[in-house]
């Protein structure tokens, strides 16, 4: 038993030996290192960037007025069609003008009597007047005419006062409208009752151009001032207005920036104005400013894919001695598509690589065989 025992542990270690002769073997044929990566490599040029920057923006009716009724009563008559366009002193609606025509009629009634009043008023003081020449009248009679006709010239106007005041609330039983627009849906009916200067009647804005709110950062009140107040502006496509990826096809022109900056938000307002010939812009509406970039010097442009970022900075590798490549701090600026604006750190005639950057490292050896020409961005 004692002779087996032993025979199995010298297999055993016979065995373990084997195996560590072959792992020894495999040692000394390690597999070769890989091929250098593969890279493309481009030359940066200076280019036209053309490009724009794009704000948030609400459509507006330049001028839009809520109707209210300015007497009280009921609506005799609806004289539009609902969503049509108004001519300035087209009559809307109509109130019930019954009892503002009996007033008027009662005040000038009361006026006439009034009328008559200071008549006869002035006819006594002038005899009691021709009395006192002959000294056949108290003095005390004629100044009591005098006051008398005082007293009822001031009636007399305030009947007249009164007539006006009633006359008006007949002409406001018609509600007209104030300028050339749209209106609305009516938010009354006939016979509905209203209160003055409380019941909302309806809604008319102009349509034929619109104004277009955003807002700007206070850094870029300087450049919109300059747009402001270049007048060539007016009729190039310098302002375009999107909704998602449709282009509305008439350019705006700037007309104002408001008066001061939100200190909450560091913003400030400015309107554009746009025609809407068509009648497609409806006030409330959103979409996008488009602003055509000022640049007027030329920009170096490369694919964003051969920009790298590590822990908030952008680089960019550069191909130098022995096929080896480095990295080169950017600053990038405005994104163009597929491509972005370097504002600093490359300059024309650099040659950097654009493709299979994410195979690479500071130092790396790579495969990039003959630099391409500059890009045509």
């Amino acid at each position: 038993m004692n002779k087996n025992l032993i025979s199995q542990v010298k297999h055993v270690i016979f065995l373990v030996a084997l195996c560590a002769m072959a792992s020894c073997g495999n040692k000394s044929q390690q597999a070769p290192p890989p091929p250098p990566p593969q890279v493309t490599v481009e030359e940066v040029s200076l280019t036209d960037a053309i490009y724009y920057d794009e704000f948030p923006a609400t459509i507006a009716a330049l001028n839009q007025v809520e109707l209210r009724p300015q007497v009280s009563g009921f609506i005799t008559g609806v004289h539009f069609a609902d969503g049509s366009k108004v001519r300035k002193g087209q009559l809307l609606y109509s109130i019930d003008a019954q009892l503002y025509a009996a007033n008027y009629q009662q005040a000038v009634a009361g006026g006439q009597v009034q009328e008559a009043n200071l008549n006869k008023a002035k006819k006594d003081a002038s005899r009691y007047h021709e009395l006192d020449k002959e000294d056949a009248v108290a003095k005390q009679l004629v100044d009591n005419a005098d006051a008398a006709v005082e007293v009822a010239r001031r009636q007399s106007a305030a009947a007249r006062a009164n007539i006006q005041a009633v006359s008006t609330s007949v002409k406001y039983t018609k509600v007209y409208a104030p300028f050339n627009g749209v209106i609305g849906i009516s938010l009354v009916k006939s016979g509905a009752a209203v209160t003055a200067g409380q019941t909302v009647l309806n809604t008319v804005s102009s349509n034929g151009e619109l104004a277009v709110d955003f807002n700007i950062a206070q850094n870029d009140i300087y450049r919109f001032t300059n747009m402001l107040n270049d007048k060539s502006a007016a009729s190039d496509s310098t302002f375009t207005l999107a909704f998602n990826n449709d282009i509305y096809p008439y350019p705006g022109k700037m007309v104002l920036i408001d008066r001061a900056v939100n200190p909450q938000t560091g913003t400030i307002k400015a309107r554009l104005v746009f025609p809407n010939n068509d009648n497609t812009l409806k006030a409330g509406m959103n979409g996008t400013v488009r602003v055509k970039n000022s640049n007027k010097t030329q920009s170096i442009v490369i694919p964003y894919k051969a920009v790298v970022e590590q822990l908030g900075e952008y680089f960019v590798y550069i191909p130098g001695d022995s096929s080896k490549v480095s990295q080169r701090k950017v600053v990038l600026g405005k994104q163009i598509g597929a491509n972005i604006i370097i504002n600093d750190g490359l300059h024309a005639g650099d040659k950097i690589v654009t493709q299979g950057v994410q195979n690479l490292r500071e130092g790396v050896k790579v495969n990039m065989g003959n630099a391409l020409p500059a890009a045509k961005k």
